[in-house]
């Protein structure tokens, strides 16, 4: 599939209002992107990109679990050519033994069924403007499981899963679709990770540069990148290294 430049492209980022979701944003017009629609669930905290960057942030109040919400950003954001499907969240937690069910379960509709009301919503959209790119931020918590976040790590496994089939769907209209796998990023999600983490802007320019070359697998820090090695070369060296630390 032929890469995605962000120069002059109209992007759409959902979770923007922080973290690595703010960084698209912001990377997005700091590398030449037309127009970003900002979405959150809470429009108000989308007031600092507004204030910097002016017309240029289209907000958007979007609950990807709200399929009303996403038909209606879809309605609104008709000229979107790249779309960052970045909202997640995480709880952890055991899977026996008092297991939080209702967390797992939102984990799953956030992380996996909201890329795809998003991907549903868009991609009729992405193809009318030329094919475009989805970027669908997953974790490296997808490619073998983290113990300590069991229902986090299914719902990234899902999302990667996803992210496969989506990219054999979507390839006749010429649409590329990235999937992107971070390690231990500087964000409030992570906060108590006890581990070396990157910056969230290192990530997003990461990515934007992947994607204008095409990439499909996206490894944006060096712990992602050591760490998808280590999978490919002994998978269950991982699973037991990971299992080792919980």
């Amino acid at each position: 599939m032929s890469g995605v430049s962000i120069k002059d492209k109209v992007v759409l980022v959902s979770g923007s209002n922080r973290g690595i979701g703010k960084s698209f944003a912001i990377q997005a017009l700091e590398m030449g992107a037309k127009k970003v629609y900002a979405a959150a669930r809470d429009e108000s905290t989308l007031a600092e990109l507004i204030a910097k960057y002016g017309d240029k942030i289209a907000p958007h109040t979007l609950d990807v679990t709200n399929q009303d919400q996403v038909t209606a950003a879809a309605a609104a954001a008709g000229d979107v050519e790249v779309l960052i499907n970045n909202s997640g969240m995480g709880g952890g937690g055991p899977m026996v033994g008092n297991p939080n069910e209702a967390g797992q379960r939102m984990e799953m509709e956030v992380n996996y069924f909201g890329i795809i009301r998003m991907c549903d919503a868009f991609a009729p959209i992405l193809g009318a403007n030329g094919g475009g790119a989805i970027v669908n931020i997953l974790s490296v918590a997808g490619l073998s499981s983290f113990a300590f976040a069991p229902g986090y790590s299914a719902s990234k496994a899902a999302g990667r899963s996803l992210t496969q089939a989506l990219r054999v769907e979507l390839a006749k209209q010429g649409t590329l679709v990235s999937g992107v796998f971070p390690g231990p990023v500087d964000t409030d999600m992570a906060k108590d990770v006890p581990m070396d983490k990157v910056s969230p802007d290192s990530v997003a320019i990461h990515v934007y540069e992947e994607i204008a070359k095409g990439s499909e697998d996206i490894y944006p820090d060096p712990f992602a990148v050591q760490f998808a090695a280590g999978v490919q070369a002994d998978f269950k060296a991982v699973e037991k290294a990971n299992a080792a630390a919980f």
